[in-house]
């Protein structure tokens, strides 16, 4: 009797591990065409194995032959993580910190590596954002419904890049004309009353010239005090970017690119009853920055047999801070060419 009760026992846990064993190959199969859906085109062929990278040798080479490791990030990573700017997408990337320097204000830059923002360079389409504070604002204000993919190179790439990239790089691609949506518009509001919108279209001047635009709102100016400490708990902010990157067609079917873009940003945080008529008091303290900032980005292949480029970047940082009753005021021009 206890064998036959032994034996029914087998089979019940052997036919349970088999549905078990069913169900796990069935979500297995369930869920892997759509990962792959997204890797793979409809050729068929791997897009894994065909990738194609740009910032850890200045050209286009296979993922796979590069020397430099670069780890790419779509569209479906943004879309996975939905924020405001690239700066906040970019805290759920190993290895990159977006840390914020101040708890009042919340101004803040990226740590790759562990080494201070100063230390990492931004570029757009290869084209550098030549600047102290291009972690802080150059991540800031390019629509997501604009970016193809970012590259990121973690450690030294300061042989190609120069000084600024010792920590690392972070390349923001942009999508090709060709390849870009008409109209894009991207709106969202959180619980918190952030609401940001993203605008982005193509257009065609001509034959010569094809051009992409995309305009970021971001705004957020509910002051809220959860920990009832009479400070704001997140700082209030009223964001405005406009940018624009032109293709131009030559003859030669070199490349010939220009960029530019308009960033303004007015942002608060301190005690609750701060408000803009007490900026530079004593009477209530708060930190209040305006920040107004241009940047014109250019990129152009020299007419010669040989693939070299001429890059170069120009940045107007203009900059009126107020931390209780301490005035800070900031202008700075910088332009820095590449060969």
């Amino acid at each position: 009797m206890c064998q036959k009760i032994f034996l029914v026992l087998s089979k019940f846990k052997f036919c349970q591990m088999k549905k078990l064993l069913l169900i796990y190959v069935f979500m297995n199969f369930s869920v892997l065409p759509a990962q792959v859906k997204d890797t793979i085109p409809s050729g068929g062929k791997s897009e894994a194995l065909e990738e194609v990278v740009i910032s850890g040798t200045l050209k286009p080479v296979s993922r796979l032959e590069t020397p430099v490791p670069v780890e790419i990030y779509t569209t479906a990573f943004l879309k996975k993580n939905p924020t405001s700017n690239v700066f906040e997408a970019l805290q759920n990337v190993n290895g990159v910190r977006p840390q914020l320097n101040c708890n009042i204000c919340n101004t803040g830059d990226i740590h790759i590596n562990g080494l201070e923002g100063p230390y990492t360079m931004v570029t757009i389409d290869g084209m550098p954002i030549v600047s102290a504070l291009s972690t802080v604002y150059g991540l800031s204000g390019i629509p997501n419904s604009l970016i193809d993919r970012i590259e990121i190179i973690k450690g030294p790439a300061s042989s190609l890049y120069g000084s600024e990239a010792v920590g690392g790089l972070i390349n923001i691609i942009t999508k090709k004309t060709k390849n870009a949506p008409l109209f894009t518009a991207d709106i969202f509001s959180t619980s918190w009353l952030e609401n940001n919108i993203d605008l982005g279209f193509k257009t065609k001047v001509g034959l010569l010239a094809e051009s992409l635009i995309g305009l970021n709102y971001f705004n957020y100016n509910s002051p809220i005090d959860n920990n009832g400490d009479n400070f704001t708990d997140v700082t209030l902010q009223e964001r405005i970017s406009l940018f624009n990157k032109w293709n131009f067609k030559r003859k030669s079917e070199k490349e010939f690119t220009l960029a530019g873009r308009f960033f303004y940003e007015d942002r608060w945080g301190g005690e609750m009853q701060w408000n803009k008529s007490y900026r530079g008091g004593n009477e209530v303290y708060g930190e209040s920055i305006y920040t107004t900032r241009f940047e014109l980005l250019g990129k152009y292949q020299l007419p010669v047999k040989e693939n070299m480029f001429v890059s170069f970047s120009a940045t107007s940082h203009d900059q009126n801070s107020v931390y209780g009753t301490t005035l800070y005021l900031a202008f700075r021009k910088r332009q820095v060419f590449y060969r």
